[in-house]
């Protein structure tokens, strides 16, 4: 079983930009510790940043056939992306949106969000543990779906 973890624009300056917002923990110590929860799971995971909306469709793409979960923080492109949009729906993989700051709480422009109505969940304002928690669910998802999977061939069987 593997999980990309897929990060959009900016998230690379994660620990310097506005720590206000975003806290001081960088991109490299939220994997670290994503990495940590996959290993005592026995899951292969894949970690991707990028600050270009063609980079992400791309990624998104290549999990198509390699991976049987999405976890995604489009961060600005959250809130235009189409095409990002479009890639996730059209995998069709399990994928969690997650954001670190509220996203309903800020600018009034950040309250449109082009993402979470083709994603299993979205987890916003808890921070660097929301990727935690995504973690969490995916690893629920992906149990669910390997019982169903599971119980259709058992009842193929019979």
């Amino acid at each position: 079983m593997k999980i990309v973890v897929i990060q959009g624009p900016n998230l690379n300056m994660l620990g310097i930009r506005e720590q206000h917002v975003y806290g001081p923990m960088k991109l490299e110590q939220i994997h670290a510790q994503m990495k940590d929860v996959a290993t005592q799971h026995g899951v292969e995971i894949e970690f991707f940043q990028s600050n270009l909306e063609g980079e992400i469709v791309d990624k998104v793409q290549e999990c198509y056939g390699e991976a049987q979960g999405i976890i995604i923080n489009p961060a600005a492109y959250t809130h235009t992306s189409i095409a990002i949009r479009d890639a996730i729906s059209a995998v069709s993989i399990p994928t969690i949106e997650v954001h670190i700051s509220n996203i309903h709480r800020r600018e009034e422009f950040r309250k449109t969000n082009m993402i979470a109505p083709v994603c299993a969940s979205s987890i916003v304002g808890f921070g660097p543990f929301g990727y935690h928690l995504a973690m969490m669910g995916m690893l629920q998802i992906m149990s669910e779906v390997k019982a169903a999977q599971e119980a259709q061939q058992a009842a193929g069987a019979n």
